[in-house]
């Protein structure tokens, strides 16, 4: 017997089977797929203040989240956060890396780090633009 489920009604678990599959399928349909998690925190006495993560793939650097505390804002530790996460990217053979945002001022954050953005989508949502910005360390092969 069949029976659609919405929302709340799919368990957690059966939205990563969906995610997984697609990631699946995707990579299945290209050659040398390598995909795989990275992420970075900051920590102070046990507790995050800052963290980001992403995967890595097919030589790329991709930013899902990168986040600090509010009041930890405006510090130097976004840009921290940042050279910490790349330089794991870097080790990991990446050549350039994307992030997209919806935030005008995230947006100006990653162009500050030498991110160029590539697209803009405006009014992606009532008053917001949607940002895509890649930054290169080497050209690929």
């Amino acid at each position: 017997m069949q029976a659609w489920k919405r929302d709340q009604e799919l368990a957690p678990a059966d939205l990563e089977a969906i995610r997984e599959g697609v990631l699946l399928h995707g990579r299945q349909q290209t050659q040398g797929s390598d995909g795989q998690d990275i992420a970075c925190g900051l920590y102070e006495d046990g507790v995050l203040i800052a963290g980001a993560w992403g995967r890595t793939e097919f030589q790329r650097l991709y930013l899902s989240q990168v986040w600090v505390q509010p009041e930890r804002r405006s510090q130097g530790l976004g840009g921290e956060l940042l050279r910490q996460i790349e330089a794991q990217a870097l080790r990991r053979g990446c050549v350039d890396a994307w992030v997209e945002t919806l935030f005008d001022d995230a947006a100006a954050f990653f162009e500050h780090l030498g991110y160029a953005c590539t697209a803009h989508l405006h009014d992606c949502f009532p008053g917001f633009t949607r940002h895509a910005l890649l930054k290169f360390w080497r050209s690929r092969d």
